[in-house]
């Protein structure tokens, strides 16, 4: 679309409104499924394995198929890809609500994880390739900002659902969200594709990384329960890395690649997924367990764990725009050298948290901190990641940078706990469950100082980051009222 759109126009109010509305369905999704994994564990009598898969499986497809999400949305139409992706998610959170077991809950999940994949890249790449290059980093702060506070609404009320309720009303929250995203969407977000993109796209590849992900994720998932020895979980373990290496080695002969290694040719952008790697990492295995923490052995209801957090997301909505608008202006190193470092000190200070935590003087100090590395360093990660690529491949860049970060929370959920010493029924048993939480505070606090480290050594000086070309007359804007819109995957010229 020539020229681009203004952050302070009408529509780019009402894209940025669609596009954290969408993001925030499944970031709200993973938070309030964490609040929930105690009252899930108890009504179908599973232990932490079957409580792991619950959030693995989710993150198991949407890992694997970002970056055929992100392929579809540069090819056909980021927001024809974004609102089919919406719909998906709806009806899979439909059947996980009616889910008669952890079996099929888990396999539910796994479908939510395909949606998600469809919408989330495409919702970072809606903005970038819609405002006009000045407002970018401005806009992608706020997107940062307001979907923290999207995602806060979700603790509340689903805390409150599980309490007063049942745990299944949790999915149901997203019910009329994609509706709402449906309808904005289609009146009022231009269509951006990129035209120049040709050939098939290797869905096959987008199979493959994500069997390879099963593979590696059920190995290392099962081994503490199994046995590292046992020939499921080494079988497992060979049969992830063997397609892994068959996917890069697919990706450097494909004509039309699912994953342009010549991205990684980048510095910087190599620099900031490992960054990235490294740090969601760490968060994701915190985040698992803070829920159950906070339950099971401080004795916080589902509704007061939902809200223990609420002040990260206060602060992320103060500060991340600022956060982005600054990095805009001096570069991402200082703050992604010293983001992380915080977040590592909120981590040891979340450790401190014990039997009977008081609010005040236990868990408030450490949100306090740990969102305020959190706003330092996500807006940051996320521009620059993008900025490293070719406008042109926004969607890819998003996707790469999305699927490293839910690979890395992948791995450390089905590591750390065990690392831990938390096994298959410690989270029934408080006292053992504080012990091995407090010692996965400490591993993941150092695993995000090595993340700040890692940030100060690559990244680079503070140098400017390049003002992107203007979005090429190639890439075509839909009318925003149209109302025609199709699921099909064709490769018809968007009008």
């Amino acid at each position: 679309m020539a020229g681009g759109v203004a952050y302070a126009s009408p529509r780019g109010r009402w894209v940025l409104l669609a596009t954290v509305l969408g993001s925030g369905l499944a970031a709200i999704d993973a938070t309030v499924v964490g609040i929930a994994l105690p009252a899930i564990g108890r009504d179908f009598r599973v232990g932490l394995t079957s409580l792991q898969w619950i959030v693995t499986g989710y993150t198991l497809t949407l890992a694997g198929l970002l970056l055929v999400g992100g392929a579809l949305g540069d090819r056909y139409g980021r927001r024809r890809v974004f609102v089919t992706g919406v719909l998906w998610f709806a009806l899979a959170s439909l059947l996980c609500g009616l889910a008669p077991d952890a079996e099929i809950l888990i396999a539910a999940r796994a479908l939510q994880g395909c949606g998600a994949a469809l919408l989330t890249p495409s919702s970072l790449a809606i903005i970038e390739a819609t405002y006009v290059p000045a407002d970018r980093d401005r806009a992608i702060g706020a997107w940062s900002g307001l979907g923290g506070l999207a995602v806060a609404t979700g603790p509340l009320l689903g805390g409150w659902l599980v309490s007063s309720v049942s745990w299944r009303y949790i999915f149901l929250i997203n019910m009329p969200l994609a509706v709402a995203v449906t309808w904005i969407c289609l009146r009022h977000v231009p269509e951006t594709r990129d035209a120049t993109a040709t050939g098939r796209i290797d869905v096959a590849g987008g199979l493959l990384v994500t069997v390879s992900l099963v593979g590696l994720c059920f190995g290392l998932t099962e081994g503490a329960h199994l046995g590292w020895t046992s020939p499921a979980v080494v079988g497992a373990l060979v049969v992830g890395a063997v397609l892994f290496v068959g996917f890069v080695a697919r990706q450097r002969r494909a004509a039309h690649p699912l994953l342009p290694l010549a991205l990684f040719a980048s510095r910087r952008f190599s620099a900031t997924n490992a960054v990235t790697f490294v740090v969601y990492g760490a968060l994701g295995a915190v985040l698992f367990l803070l829920p159950i923490q906070l339950q099971q052995v401080s004795g916080y209801s589902p509704l007061a764990a939902g809200t223990a957090l609420l002040p990260v997301t206060l602060i992320m909505l103060l500060l991340s725009a600022r956060s982005g608008a600054l990095a805009g202006r001096i570069g991402p190193r200082p703050q992604l050298a010293v983001g992380p470092v915080v977040v590592g000190a909120g981590i040891v200070l979340l450790g401190r948290i014990g039997p009977g935590g008081s609010y005040v003087t236990e868990v408030l100090p450490a949100v306090g901190v740990f969102g305020l590395g959190l706003a330092t360093t996500v807006a940051p990660l996320t521009a620059t990641a993008l900025r490293s690529a070719p406008p042109e491949r926004s969607g890819v860049a998003s996707a790469v940078n999305n699927a490293i970060a839910r690979a890395a929370g992948l791995v450390a959920v089905a590591i750390l706990p065990a690392a831990a010493g938390i096994g298959e029924l410690t989270y029934l048993h408080p006292a053992a469950f504080a012990t091995g939480f407090r010692t996965a505070c400490y591993l993941a606090a150092a695993v995000c100082v090595l993340g700040g480290l890692l940030a100060a050594v690559t990244i680079g000086r503070a140098e400017r980051p390049a003002v992107p070309a203007p979005p090429s007359p190639a890439v075509r804007e839909a009318e925003p009222g149209r109302r025609r819109f199709h699921c099909g995957l064709d490769a018809t010229p968007l009008q």
